[in-house]
């Protein structure tokens, strides 16, 4: 090891869900790690994320899952109503059993889990303002380039670094794919109180999905989907434009009066727009998502469209499979037999293999669901509203009684 370098065993990079979870499952297990995070403290964009009953059990898994649950009520119900008729669609009861238990829906604020996330965490485990630009290879080690100039060497490497992973990238996944979709998010305070009843609200066709659900009993989070156009490809330009495309489009549908209120009373700041992409699930089939002591997760593995609301669960799931498998190679010498890198090599591709088909499906289904969902065909609006919206408001349920396990097991 050169002057100026560092080494360590496992290198996280990303401070997401998916890295900061993987992280305290390996805390948990009594294997240390180091995640690397280029902004100068957490972030929390997207503002809230729809934590189906699979998180839970992940969250569960780690130790915060009833921390989440004291701040965030639970969803009731799932409303989804057409915006051509203002009829409802389908109306799901949530608190029905599934097959791995009854059912569980909260939507959780973003930075709140990773408040909690990081507060078990032993103080040193996340460097922030620790961008990584350049990864190369000495032997099993992997040479990490900071662009402050720094160097780490590490033994294990995990790309929890978003859609644009750089690790994804030295993998050789294939790039995500733009959808032709854009998405606008929003988070409305109420300082003292909404009000609303804890059930999610969903509005389908004309060519665009909405919808909005509270996360506790002062903040509703928001989002638009929709279908750039020639006169709307520049409203994403600043967010004070973004917040009137989405009420004029809206405003004149079969849409509630509460649910534009509560788009009018988003502070400007709090309104994101972004293009929606996927990694092309076939892919992933014969994809490299574990290489040597290289792996990736979250969604640096399977970025998909928001249709599902499986984004952050997945990323948790990862983590405790992730945590689970690595763990177990780094710990339990008789379990692989074997020098250390070889049994961390065996791990990783125990992950990858758990999770390559698990990830198809997410995002292929979730790619489905929004075309159905955002369709403004006739034929398909017609066969959506009339016979689809029960079918896929019941695939969202099966997609989310998933048993990513425990630490251990």
């Amino acid at each position: 090891m050169q002057q100026g370098e560092a080494a360590e065993d496992i290198v996280i990079v990303g401070a997401g869900l998916a890295g900061l979870a993987t992280a305290l499952g390996l805390h948990r297990k009594g294997v240390r790690s180091l995640v690397l995070e280029s902004s100068p403290a957490l972030r929390a964009s997207g503002f809230a994320f729809t934590a189906w009953k699979n998180a839970f059990r992940a969250l569960d898994a780690l130790g915060v899952g009833d921390k989440i649950r004291r701040q965030h009520p639970q969803v009731q119900a799932l409303r989804v109503m057409s915006s051509s008729t203002g009829e409802v669609a389908q109306e799901l009861d949530l608190k029905v059993q599934g097959k791995q238990g009854p059912n569980e829906i909260r939507c959780v604020r973003r930075d709140f889990l990773l408040r909690a996330l990081e507060e078990e965490l032993p103080t040193g485990t996340i460097r922030y303002s620790s961008k990584v630009v350049l990864i190369e290879e000495d032997s099993d080690v992997k040479i990490l380039h900071l662009v402050d100039g720094s160097i780490l060497r590490a033994k294990v490497l995990i790309g929890c670094d978003g859609i644009n992973s750089l690790v994804a990238k030295w993998l050789g996944l294939a790039t995500p794919s733009y959808s032709g979709r854009m998405a606008a998010r929003g988070l409305a305070h109420y300082p003292d109180g909404h009000g609303l009843e804890p059930k999610s609200l969903q509005f389908i066709g004309h060519g665009f999905r909405s919808g909005m659900r509270p996360c506790n009993e002062t903040d509703i989070y928001w989002f638009f989907t929709w279908t750039p156009s020639e006169n709307n490809k520049c409203v994403n330009e600043n967010a004070t434009k973004m917040r009137q495309f989405v009420l004029t489009s809206l405003r004149g549908l079969k849409v509630p009066a509460e649910a534009l209120a509560v788009i009018e009373r988003t502070p400007m700041s709090d309104v994101v727009a972004v293009p929606l992409r996927f990694r092309p699930p076939l892919s992933l089939i014969t994809a490299s998502i574990s290489k040597g002591n290289v792996c990736v997760a979250g969604d640096a593995l399977h970025p998909m469209t928001p249709d599902l609301a499986q984004g952050g669960c997945s990323a948790l799931e990862d983590a405790i499979i992730l945590a689970r498998c690595l763990g177990k190679a780094v710990l339990d010498e008789g379990a692989r037999g074997g020098a250390e890198n070889k049994r961390i090599e065996a791990g990783l591709r125990e992950y990858a293999e758990i999770r390559r088909w698990r990830s198809v499906q997410l995002i292929a289904t979730a790619y489905m669901v929004g075309f159905i969902q955002q369709s403004n065909n006739v034929i398909v609006s017609f066969l959506r509203d009339k016979f689809l919206s029960g079918l896929l408001a019941r695939r969202l349920l099966k997609m989310a009684d998933y048993n990513c396990g425990t630490l251990w097991s």
